[in-house]
């Protein structure tokens, strides 16, 4: 159950991976097989602390703080394709969705997201909710990834709402950070339930 805040709001924001979708695990597993080849360990806790930034900053944070030397569009590249070669297996994050298909066609909604268009889209397919839609605000639509607001800021721009009329969904640090610096009310989606020992 997903209970909205008091407020009169305009327009609602989504952020996509672990708030819409279950695709955190698929996620994680494929960074760990793009990694491999570079000998780079990525605890699975430093991946949920980095939960929402974009596929390209995060591999340069890990060259940052360790020292690696992994080639930061091809690495992400490759990660997004063995991503993709899962995406099937995504399920969708019920409260979340049912909350998008009460709202659709009555207020302005949008997703706003870290990861690239052609992922999102995917995603957003698979999960049967991409024409639901006003617009979506990816990687490549913003200078500065969560936690800085930009990717809310666009959003509430395309939608032609005042960003203190958003209310976001988001399930990271990073979402909840990049909310509030856009001066916006925001919803924490917990994750859902998972079977002890499997991610």
């Amino acid at each position: 159950m997903i209970k909205i805040p008091q407020g009169s709001f305009a327009a609602y924001i989504f952020d996509c991976d672990g708030t819409l979708g279950d695709t955190m695990p698929l996620h994680y597993k494929a960074w760990c097989a793009a990694l491999k080849d570079h000998d780079v360990d990525f605890p699975e806790a430093q991946f949920y602390e980095l939960g929402g930034v974009p596929t390209e900053r995060i591999v340069e944070i890990l060259n940052e703080r360790h020292g690696y030397q992994m080639p930061v569009k091809e690495t992400a590249h490759y990660k997004e394709e063995l991503y993709l070669k899962g995406i099937e297996t995504i399920r969708p994050i019920e409260p979340v969705v049912a909350i998008v298909t009460e709202v659709y066609g009555k207020l302005p909604i949008a997703v706003a997201s870290g990861g690239h268009r052609y992922i999102v889209t995917r995603t957003l397919s698979c999960l049967g909710i991409l024409d639901k839609f006003d617009t979506l605000v990816c990687a490549e639509d913003y200078r500065q990834g969560k936690p800085h607001p930009d990717p809310f800021l666009t959003a509430a721009e395309r939608l032609g709402v005042l960003p203190e009329k958003c209310l976001v969904f988001e399930d990271t640090n990073a979402g909840i950070q990049a909310a509030r610096a856009a001066g916006m009310q925001w919803v924490l989606v917990p994750p859902p339930p998972r079977t002890v020992g499997i991610r």
